[in-house]
């Protein structure tokens, strides 16, 4: 009989305890997934939102994706609690999905911007870069220059991105030149100044999230029996072009050899 007691007195005092701690993690769960859902907006207007003017592309990069870097992990901490605590668990499970969505990009971004140098132009050849000349009228009002950088950015690129190199084709220059063309093309560059005689290609890519433009000269000459191909990729605006331009590159010159 006391032994009965004494559980019905032990359940009473444990079930109202329970049942508080579940509408403390209940609540923490709606709080986690509104701040998760924020950050993750933040995260898809960083860019749309620089594009529209809204603010400029630099607040774009260090304010807006670094609140929605913040507000993720305030959030998925949030939401790891009100697991614990139980309450709305389906809630806090959206919400920690909801906040990884939202920091994770942020954080990914940075990592790779601290992984390369602050560059913004990348050449196949740093002793002579291919020069721009249709695409400096359009470069008006950006920050950075179309003279290339010289030894200082040549050793930094050397050292981060050593596979960067002209590609040595067998077609005579013409041919060459029409390939190297129909493969800029192919890129979804807009392209503003094809000139055979010169070996000449210059166009312009516009990154997809932000809207960065930036410029590329091509430059096909004769080598041997055959053609070297140059490239030449130059960020119109920030200091660091977090690895964009070499890429852009890689993946031509990977088009262009296949």
């Amino acid at each position: 009989m006391r032994q009965g007691r004494f559980r019905s007195r032990r359940r009473g005092v444990h079930l109202p305890r329970m049942a508080q701690l579940r509408r403390v993690g209940g609540g923490l769960a709606v709080l986690a997934l509104v701040v998760a859902l924020a950050g993750l907006a933040a995260v898809l207007l960083a860019g749309p939102g620089s594009r529209m003017g809204w603010w400029s592309f630099r607040t774009g990069l260090t304010v807006v994706l670094a609140w929605a870097a913040y507000g993720g992990i305030a959030a998925l901490v949030l939401g790891l609690i009100a697991l614990v605590l139980g309450g709305r668990r389906a809630v806090a499970a959206l919400a920690i999905v909801a906040a990884l969505g939202a920091c994770l990009p942020p954080l990914l971004f940075r990592r790779t911007a601290q992984s390369v140098p602050p560059i913004h132009d990348i050449s196949t050849d740093t002793d002579n870069p291919p020069a721009f000349v249709a695409v400096v009228e359009r470069r008006q009002g950006a920050s950075n220059p179309i003279e290339y950088g010289g030894p200082d950015v040549a050793a930094k690129q050397h050292q981060a991105y050593p596979d960067v190199r002209p590609v040595t084709l067998s077609d005579p220059p013409a041919r060459a030149f029409e390939r190297a063309l129909a493969a800029a093309r192919a890129q979804g560059w807009e392209i503003v100044a094809a000139v055979p005689a010169e070996g000449r290609i210059e166009a312009t890519d516009t990154t997809r999230f932000f809207g960065f433009k930036d410029d590329i000269v091509i430059r096909v000459k004769a080598e041997g029996a055959g053609s070297r191909v140059d490239v030449r990729s130059l960020s119109r605006v920030g200091k660091s072009d977090v690895g964009k331009n070499a890429s852009r590159i890689r993946a031509y010159l990977s088009a262009l050899g296949s």
